[in-house]
């Protein structure tokens, strides 16, 4: 069966007592063994002052994943426009194209940024008081559209005084003060710079050498039907929509970036859609293996310090919950994909068929990095990934082939032409830190 093609998404998860340097190490390793296993994309995503990722440097990492394999396409999952502006983006990703052409993904997403401070209004008497807090939409119920589950939106709140703090101090930390442009200008930058086009306001033409010309693809990141998708679809860009970071709103992002979509860099729409997968020989060992995963989401959602390194089976099995807690976490637990590699693929067959994906994101997220390992070659393997035939091997064959082919042309061997065979072998606050 034909199935569209697997790619991952690293967030170089550490696990309790393990270390970022050792974490980032098993990452490059998983990439190498993704390379042979046959998946298309191998991203990093970034993520600051987090415990529980390493993930912070995602042109770095593309970088060193490009010079130790030799098929995968490299790149970020999404540098977050907030911290790093599109034109640095763009020059470190062009350069690591630069020495690994046809290779290279520039993916960009809108980070979530906290709202104002509501002004203090004042009452009668002249003093001021807190403004209350504008009442929540409800949120949609939860359904089931065709096998894929659409939960319903959590009920974080984000006027809360200590989450925005909380925020706010991580932006001092990372020293995210730049005011971005509007979002379509951002990506307009990049692609006139690539084109060799780009003026600004003024009207005064800026050239990036490392970007004119670059093969790098730009990609856009969205984790609902807004600005993101929107831009994305009018500038006839490619998207990836983020069901591993708010499945609430998936077919949402899908249906707005497919509404919006006029040809431009490419002449018709293509989605990535991403999922949260954990795969074992078993359900009882997937589900075992999985067990911390959402006292890890939990803590990005609710800790003052961002993620938590990734518990033990053991502790996260023996941690009680709450009501609240359970409701916080449940649009993540609920549409994680943990299994035996059937289980895993009927449910990926589900969301690629509800969404018209061309292309499935899986991110994996385990307390030991051997069940990482394990989970990608299992879905390879019931996916009917095919491992792809490295520049060494082909090198070979096709200099066994030519010297058979001498061996048995006695006449006028050296008027046959030489084997052509030695061709190319071709979202911070709820997860990747991508947002609408």
């Amino acid at each position: 069966m034909s199935r569209v093609p697997l790619s991952i998404l690293d967030l170089a998860p550490v696990s309790a007592g393990a270390t970022g340097a050792q974490t980032l190490r098993d990452s490059v390793a998983l990439a190498e063994r993704a390379d042979a296993l046959g998946y298309t994309r191998y991203w990093f995503a970034e993520h600051h002052l987090s415990a529980g990722v390493a993930s912070a440097s995602p042109a770095v990492l593309a970088a060193l994943v490009a010079g130790r394999t030799e098929h995968l396409r490299v790149g970020t999952g999404a540098v977050l426009l907030s911290t790093t502006s599109p034109l640095v983006a763009a020059e470190q990703l062009a350069t690591v194209a630069a020495l690994h052409p046809g290779r290279v993904d520039l993916g960009v997403g809108r980070a979530f940024t906290p709202p104002p401070k509501p002004a203090a209004q004042p009452d009668a008497e002249g003093s001021s008081t807190p403004p209350a807090a504008p009442p929540r939409k409800p949120a949609a119920p939860a359904r089931d559209v065709d096998g894929l589950h659409v939960p319903s939106a959590p009920p974080i709140d984000f006027t809360d005084s200590a989450l925005r703090e909380r925020l706010l101090g991580q932006q001092r930390v990372v020293s995210a003060n730049r005011q971005p442009a509007p979002f379509r200008d951002e990506l307009e930058l990049v692609l006139g710079l690539q084109a060799g086009t780009y003026t600004d306001a003024d009207g005064v033409p800026h050239v990036s050498a490392p970007v004119e010309g670059t093969d790098a693809q730009l990609w856009v990141l969205a984790s609902s039907g807004g600005e993101s998708a929107e831009v994305a679809g009018a500038l006839g860009l490619p998207l990836v929509a983020n069901y591993h970071v708010s499945p609430a709103t998936i077919l949402d992002t899908v249906a707005s970036y497919r509404a919006a979509f006029v040809p431009g860099v490419l002449d018709a729409p293509y989605v990535i859609v991403s999922a949260d997968v954990l795969v074992a020989e078993t359900e009882l060992e997937a589900t075992h293996a999985g067990a911390p995963f959402a006292e890890w989401v939990l803590s990005i959602r609710t800790g003052l310090s961002g993620a938590i390194a990734y518990p033990t089976p053991e502790d996260a099995l023996g941690r009680e919950w709450t009501e609240a807690e359970t409701a916080l976490v449940l649009d993540r637990t609920a549409t994680r994909f943990v299994g035996s590699p059937e289980q895993v693929v009927a449910r990926l067959e589900a969301l690629q068929r509800v969404t018209g994906a061309d292309e499935i994101l899986t991110t994996t997220i385990a307390f030991d990095p051997a069940h990482r390992v394990r989970s990608a070659e299992l879905l390879a393997r019931a996916w009917g990934l095919e491992a792809p035939v490295s520049g060494t091997e082909s090198a070979g064959a096709a200099s066994e082939t030519a010297t058979t082919a001498r061996s048995e042309t006695p006449a006028h061997a050296e008027d046959v032409p030489v084997s052509d065979a030695f061709g190319q072998v071709t979202t911070h606050l709820v997860g990747s830190g991508a947002h609408s």
